[in-house]
């Protein structure tokens, strides 16, 4: 996500920051130098327009340029109108109504709709334990309808059964009745969308929310589309009273301009992002926290809180108290690197961390990612339980039998037990500043 726009501003304000105090020179070539990275990631040009004419009033001043980190200053401003930009703060779904809220979802054919609408409905039960209902308004793609049931008992969420004789406003009115009766917290209606924006599809969408009292319009815009989900989102704002926006594929994105222009252009806040095609693979829209990545300041909040969703805290007990111990073996590291892997992997825990795009250029530099870490954990897997355990029993014939049952070469396992053998002693560490009383505290609030 906003992987070459990160990338651009990182280099610009390193050259900031080396210059120490800077002239107003210095601040203008470096606006010239954003509003073409702005650009080149897809930015809308009259967002661009105003968020450097925002930013240079403020950057052009005399307590910027005396300023004993100037560079830094405006680093600082720009990540405010960035976070500005983004919709300053995170907006949930409006829940303020007489149960149950209804939440028509609308885009485009292919935005990713009828997925985003299990997402959400999964998100809503597991995070906030809301009673969701689901029904399918597509009466023009039976395939819509069916995917919509499937996801539903995938996720264990109600959905509408199909009807063919049924059009989309009976739908509609039947499935709010049902959610109604039935004690439900929300119900979701999936519309159909089109390949294009026209006045059929917008009028089908006006009869839907005559007929039923929608709490909020959720516009699912692709943000793979570039510039097209900027003037996608434009017409349907014109068109209807939305109230949020949600963007698809955000982790496939290398630019990001589609999210920087979506709440300028629409006036309505990004609520949800997808960032990957399984069900749990939504997240909140940030806005503070997006403004860090882009900056490439990292997102620690979200790690921690990613970590506390799916670190088991027994096994991370275990652990503490075997490093108290000194004690750390395969087995160890196979649990880590699983944890890892459950918290997306290599790459997704880089993009979190501040200076993420150095970290991430030395990491490929050692060759180092997501494929090596499903490799380390089946050839730790094809040891046997005392292997696993001493390390040092793993002699030449034995890495050659593990190298085959894993299938992968012995340079694989060598690299592994050495990768170990670095782990141990650094875990031998830890457990020697435990013991000190350092790292306790600081493991235990991270897990606790």
């Amino acid at each position: 996500m906003f992987q070459n726009l990160s990338e651009r501003l990182t280099h610009i304000f390193n050259g900031l920051q080396r210059r120490g105090a800077l002239t107003e020179n210095d601040v203008n070539e470096a606006m010239r130098e954003v509003r073409v990275s702005l650009l080149e990631a897809d930015v809308a040009l009259p967002v661009v327009k105003s968020f450097i004419a925002r930013v240079k009033e403020k950057a052009v001043g005399e307590k910027v340029i005396s300023s004993v980190t100037p560079g830094q200053l405006v680093m600082k401003i720009v990540h405010n109108e960035l976070k500005t930009v983004l919709g300053s703060e995170t907006t949930g779904l409006n829940f303020s109504v007489q149960p149950p809220a209804v939440f028509m979802m609308v885009g485009l054919q292919g935005a990713g709709k009828t997925t985003t609408t299990a997402k959400l409905a999964k998100f809503l039960k597991e995070k906030h334990r809301k009673k969701i209902f689901m029904a399918s308004l597509d009466i023009y793609r039976p395939a819509a309808m069916d995917q919509l049931q499937v996801l539903g008992a995938s996720i264990d969420v109600d959905t509408f059964p199909i009807d063919a004789h049924l059009s989309p406003i009976q739908i509609a009115e039947k499935a709010y009745h049902e959610a109604k009766i039935g004690g439900y917290d929300a119900v979701f209606l999936d519309t159909a969308g089109r390949l294009h924006v026209d006045e059929v599809l917008m009028d089908e969408l006006k009869s839907v929310s005559r007929a039923v009292p929608v709490t909020e319009t959720l516009l699912v815009v692709d943000s793979m589309t570039g510039q097209d989900a900027v003037r996608i989102a434009e017409s349907f704002q014109e068109a209807l009273d939305l109230t949020g926006v949600i963007l698809t594929r955000l982790d496939g994105d290398a630019r990001g301009g589609a999210a920087l222009s979506m709440r300028e252009v629409t006036g309505q806040p990004i609520k949800f992002s997808g960032v990957g095609e399984k069900l749990d693979q939504l997240e909140v829209f940030h806005p503070e926290r997006v403004a860090g990545r882009i900056l490439d300041q990292g997102d620690v909040i979200s790690l921690v809180e990613k970590a506390a969703e799916t670190v088991d805290k027994e096994a991370a007990d275990r652990l503490n108290k075997r490093i108290e111990k000194g004690s750390f073996d395969l087995n160890d590291m196979a649990t880590q690197l699983t944890q890892m892997m459950k918290m997306g992997g290599m790459g997704a825990l880089l993009k979190m961390l501040p200076g993420a795009q150095q970290l991430k250029n030395k990491v490929s530099e050692t060759g180092f990612d997501d494929k090596m870490t499903k490799r380390q954990v089946a050839i730790i897997r094809s040891m046997t339980p005392k292997e696993r355990q001493h390390a040092k029993l793993m002699n030449a014939s034995r890495r050659r039998r593990v190298a085959e049952g894993s299938g992968t070469t012995v340079q694989d396992v060598n690299r592994l037990l050495k990768q170990y053998e670095g782990m141990s002693k650094m875990m031998k560490k830890m457990g020697k500043l435990n013991k000190k009383g350092m790292l306790g505290k600081g493991l235990g609030n991270l897990f606790g």
